[in-house]
Order: structure tokens, then sequence, then C-alpha cells
């Protein structure tokens, strides 16, 4: 029989070696999962079932910033030391950021509703190809070996994942890439925010604008939901906002060079509940791509780390 005392002695080892890195690490495995989590709701919410219709990503989009911006306001509700004050917050980039956001969010459910969620979500890591592209463009910044390097990698990723001129070279990979485009416009904004802006601020403001304007759109193209599309709509919006929180607190606790790494993670955690629900199976090609662009993502990430 097991002792109290050994309990304490395990829980007390336990704790001594989990260092804020440890943690910082640990945080971004369950921001990955929750995020891989997010993008198999959406596709489950985009099959047609036997007594219902399938619902359109400009309406899953919807539920996804109105029930994470519910879910923000409850927390800030039950904790209120942590509401963030709005008095000079710079609205031009939060409505740039924002749109760009929901437009990058409802490309990627518009993908994984017609292929593999590993594959889309791989497609997806060439957003930091595009912000790239964007500073070079923009800012004036050079472009070493490196970032030749990780273009190099990525593109000859999403080569052969979607194999221009093959079957597989469908709209759905054209979403994907819209995702990533997207996705990529909206780094620059959030790089640009988050010097002056806390936080919290930008997580509120982004999800209020958001769900202002998927909820706009996606009155337009409305089908009324199931009791069970309904909770999952809860669902997405709830697990994406608890995603995202864990993310700005994985940035927070550890060096990006550390903990960004461990984000792609989310590749995983996508084939894995791609596999378990509906019974997909990448193939070589799919992976060798992926691992590609994971690569070129994670050579990235180390240009930008603080030295």
């Amino acid at each position: 029989m097991i002792s109290f005392g050994r309990l304490a002695g395990v829980s007390k080892f336990t704790n001594a070696r989990l260092t804020p890195s440890s943690l910082a690490i640990c945080l971004m495995f369950g921001a990955s999962g929750l995020v891989a989590a997010t993008s198999l709701l959406a596709k489950a919410l985009s099959l047609p079932g036997e007594t219902a219709e399938h619902l359109s990503p400009f309406q899953i989009s919807a539920g996804r910033f109105v029930f994470g911006l519910s879910t923000l306001l409850l927390f800030l509700t039950v904790v209120p030391s942590a509401r963030p004050t709005i008095a000079g917050a710079r609205w031009s980039l939060h409505l740039q950021r924002s749109i760009c956001g929901w437009l990058g969010v409802t490309f990627m459910f518009a993908a994984v509703a017609r292929m593999p969620i590993a594959e889309a979500t791989a497609i997806s890591f060439l957003s930091p190809l595009v912000t790239m592209f964007l500073a070079v463009l923009m800012l004036g910044e050079h472009v070493g070996l490196r970032k030749i390097v990780a273009a190099t990698l990525a593109v000859a990723g999403a080569v052969l994942i979607l194999r221009p001129g093959s079957a597989a070279f469908q709209l759905a990979g054209m979403f994907a890439l819209g995702s990533a485009l997207f996705m990529g416009i909206e780094i620059v904004f959030i790089k640009r925010l988050s010097d002056t802006e806390p936080a919290m601020r930008v997580l509120l403001i982004n999800n209020s604008i958001g769900a202002c304007v998927s909820l706009t759109v996606a009155t337009l193209l409305w089908t009324w939901p199931t009791m069970l599309q309904w909770l999952l709509l809860i669902l997405v919006g709830a697990v994406m906002v608890s995603g995202q929180t864990l993310f700005i607190q994985a940035m927070k606790r550890g060096d990006a060079s550390l903990v960004v790494p461990a984000f792609y993670s989310v590749l995983i955690f996508a084939t894995l509940y791609d596999f378990v629900v509906f019974g997909v199976v990448p193939s070589w090609l799919a992976i060798i791509g992926a691992t590609l662009i994971v690569s070129g993502a994670i050579v990235l990430a180390g240009q930008r780390a603080p030295r």
C-alpha cells in the first residue's frame, strides 16, 4: 500500500522538476491539442448528417467568434482582476487584424471540410512564410541564407501535399493556401499590436470584432442548427479561446525559440484526431510534405528568436 508520505514526496519531486521552461512547453502542447480539436469540430459541423444539413464555413466561424467571446466574457466576469482597459486601443490595427483572422479561420474551416485535417493544417503553416515576404516588401528586411532555406523547404512541402496538376490539387488546397495567406498577414498586425497592447485587450477586441463581422456575414447564409450542432458550435468557440489563452501563457513563460517549435505538435494532434474519428491515414507524400513545411517554419522561428 502506498503511503501518503510517499505520494507527498513524489509531488514535491515533480513540482521541483517542473521548471518555467517545462511549464511553457506543456502549455504550448495543450494549446496545440485544442487548436487541432477546433479543426476537428469544424469538420464535423461541415459534414451532413442523417437528420441535419451541414453548416457553411461562414456559420462555423461565426460560432467560433461568438461563443469564443462569450467564453472570454464569462472568464472576465469570474476573474475581474483580468479585465483589460480599452482606453488607448489602436482600433485601426485591431480591425485589420480581426478581419484577416476571420478570413483565415473561415478559409481553414472550408479546407478541413474537403481535405484531411492534417494536410490543411500543414498548409496553414505556410503563414510564417507569408509574414516573411511581407516583412521584406514592406519593411525592407534582409533576405539571408536562413530565410531562403526556410522558404525552399516550405514551398517544396506544399508542392508535395497539393501536387499541382493532379486530382489532389482541388479547391480545398486553394482554401488552405488562402488560410495561410490571411493568417500570415494577421501575424504582421499581431506583431505591431503586441508592442503596445496587453494580451488580454488584444484577445477581447479581436473576438468582439470577429463576432460582429462573422455573425453579420453568417446571417446571409443561415441554416438553423440542430441541438447537437449548437453544442459543437459552442465547443468550437470555447475550445479556440482556451487554446489562445494557453498559447499566450506559454509565450509569456518561455523563450519563443523554445516554445514555438512545440506548437507544431498541432500537426500530430490533427493527424491523430483525423485517424481516430474519420479513419483518415495520411499518405507518405503528405507526411514528407508536412515535415518539410514544419522544418521551414522552425527555421524561420529560429531566425526571429532573440539571441
